[in-house]
């Protein structure tokens, strides 16, 4: 019974010690798995922090990506920071000063036909002047860019400006567009060529940098079409604004000092008579002058109006100053 009753007791002790042991396993699962939720808690709080942290830099990054995307837009793009100047985008695209500039630029376009009444004067003269009538083909040549027959050179001006806007080449050859072409510029030389024909009025940018730009399109298209018979003659009434326009259309076409001269590809002038006598010799040399106006002008000299190509940027109807156009 000794035996028996010393077995049982060490059974006794051994289940105790069993479930001390069993006590402690639990206790420690239990503070294990309170660590374990502690660290899951943290983990998680650390990952919220850190994707607050990321939201609020994709913010600032998309915020930057969009204030760049404004910048480039508006900005003279591709000439450097020291020159590169913020202008405002365009506002009142079409207001209702610029349509009645239109409609007063389509009824002054009627009146260029009536000068070939004043023609049979030199018919007086035929004997001594016989060849004189060696100008009529300048008037078959006359561009017609609104005109469905001139498909080909349509064509033409519609890859030139593709080309300017989706791949453009900064370092191309003279007279070749050496800027950065935003869709809003292309619209603009589009509508002059299409829908005006060549002839006829735009709203100023608010930025003579922006106006050389656009004219500077318009005088590489054109020198694709008539190469080196293309005459490009600037009217500005002051020599400050014809420096501007020496050194914008250099900087755009590639072309340097030695192009502009009174008889060389660019000609700058401060009156209208003398750049409408320039013009008109042009014109009896064979030549094609693209009379450009700067939207300083007050006044649009009505013997411009008788050439096959001009561009008068019109001012800001906005403006507080006082213009006759």
């Amino acid at each position: 019974m000794t035996s028996l009753e010393e077995r049982a007791q060490a059974l006794r002790q051994e289940i105790a010690q069993l479930e001390r042991v069993k006590q402690d396993m639990q206790e420690a699962q239990a503070e294990l798995q309170r660590d374990l939720g502690r660290l899951v808690q943290e983990g998680v709080s650390e990952l919220k922090k850190r994707k607050q942290a990321l939201t609020v830099d994709i913010e600032q990054l998309e915020r930057r990506q969009e204030r760049i995307r404004k910048e480039m837009q508006t900005s003279f793009a591709g000439v450097s920071q020291d020159i590169a100047v913020r202008v405002q985008g365009f506002k009142n695209y079409l207001v209702g000063s610029l349509q009645d500039l239109s409609v007063a630029a389509e009824q002054l376009q009627i009146e260029p036909p009536q000068a070939p009444a004043a023609a049979p004067v030199p018919v007086e003269e035929a004997p001594r002047r016989s060849r004189r009538p060696e100008r009529r083909p300048e008037a078959a040549t006359s561009p017609q860019f609104s005109e469905q027959g001139f498909q080909e050179q349509r064509r033409l001006i519609r890859r030139a400006l593709d080309q300017y806007r989706n791949n453009p080449d900064y370092y191309g050859p003279p007279w070749q567009l050496r800027r950065t072409f935003e869709p809003v510029h292309a619209e603009r030389v589009a509508n002059w060529f299409f829908t005006q024909g060549g002839r006829g009025a735009m709203k100023s940018t608010n930025s003579r940098l922006q106006n050389i730009l656009i004219a500077s399109a318009i005088a590489s298209v054109l020198h694709l079409m008539y190469k080196r018979r293309l005459r490009v003659l600037v009217l500005a009434n002051s020599p400050e604004r014809l420096g501007e326009w020496r050194r914008g259309l250099q900087d755009c076409l590639g072309i340097s000092r030695a192009d502009f001269g009174p008889d060389r590809g660019v000609a700058l002038f401060e009156a209208p008579e003398p750049l409408a006598q320039r013009a008109e010799r042009f014109i009896q040399a064979g030549l094609m002058p693209l009379i450009i106006v700067d939207e300083s002008e007050n006044q649009l000299s009505l013997g411009l109006l008788q050439f096959p190509l001009w561009l008068a940027f019109a001012p800001d109807p906005e403006s507080t100053v006082v213009r006759d156009w």
